[in-house]
């Protein structure tokens, strides 16, 4: 029996990157898995297919995780659809890269919106069930940057930083109520948004990493997995940095 067989993982900004990568290990780990995406439709969809494929029930629903009403009718849906949410993955995010002295309040406030108040509205929401059922896993996706900083990068730094402030609050008030809540710091992964730095900026990002390469989704997916699992039933309050040794 897989590990996590009979859970319902929910994962947000779930059609590509990590995110994808997230949502396709916990349905090989057993679970059914609902996620959100909030433009690409017809990728969302073909993972959805793919992974129903495999023998397990899997939704996509689009929504932005900024908004309290579109994530309330969201977690309703897949209630009803899956069953109660015992396992949250709070991926999505965005960056809004410029130097401090030029950055602009809007820039500053979406980068705010999504990647934190989404974490806001949708562990609320999914945590009702895991209260009511006495079992839950809440696994935030923060970042290498939220731990070091960032040149051109402070309002994603901010919100990373707060993440893990947030999941070592929320821990402790949830630690006997049998749900655990952990975090994951990826370091530089191949992704679209590690794509679009120049060529040089990756070159110096290798150096500075001692493994001396990037990261791949799958590895932080396996990461969240086990997170998830009943391997880390005593594993609560923690940050667990995928990052090639770049931060240590």
């Amino acid at each position: 029996m897989k590990e996590l067989s009979g859970k319902i993982g929910f994962v947000t900004g779930g059609s590509r990157g990590i995110g994808r990568a997230i949502v396709t290990a916990l349905a090989e780990a057993g679970a059914d898995v609902a996620f959100t995406y909030q433009n690409s439709k017809e990728r969302a969809e073909d993972l959805a297919q793919a992974i129903s494929e495999k023998g397990v029930r899997c939704r996509a629903y689009q929504a932005n995780v900024a908004s309290s009403d579109e994530m309330q009718k969201v977690v309703k849906q897949v209630v009803s659809e899956l069953g109660p949410i015992s396992v949250l993955v709070n991926n999505a995010g965005i960056n809004r890269d410029r130097s401090f002295l030029k950055m602009t309040k809007p820039m500053w406030d979406e980068v705010m919106s999504v990647n934190l108040d989404g974490v806001f509205h949708t562990t609320q929401l999914a945590l009702q069930d895991m209260l009511g059922t006495g079992w839950g896993r809440i696994i935030n996706i923060s970042s290498i940057v939220g731990q070091t900083g960032n040149f051109g990068q402070t309002n994603y730094a901010a919100t990373k930083g707060a993440i893990i402030s947030f999941t070592e609050s929320l821990a402790r008030e949830l630690a006997r109520k049998g749900v655990t809540v952990n975090a994951v710091a990826p370091g530089f992964i191949e992704t679209d948004m590690v794509a679009g730095m120049p060529e040089e900026a990756l070159t110096q990002v290798k150096a500075m990493t001692p493994m001396g390469r990037l990261g791949k989704p799958e590895e932080i997916a396996d990461a969240v997995v086990f997170l998830a699992g009943p391997r880390s039933s005593f594993v609560t309050g923690q940050v667990l940095g995928v990052n090639g040794g770049m931060y240590m």
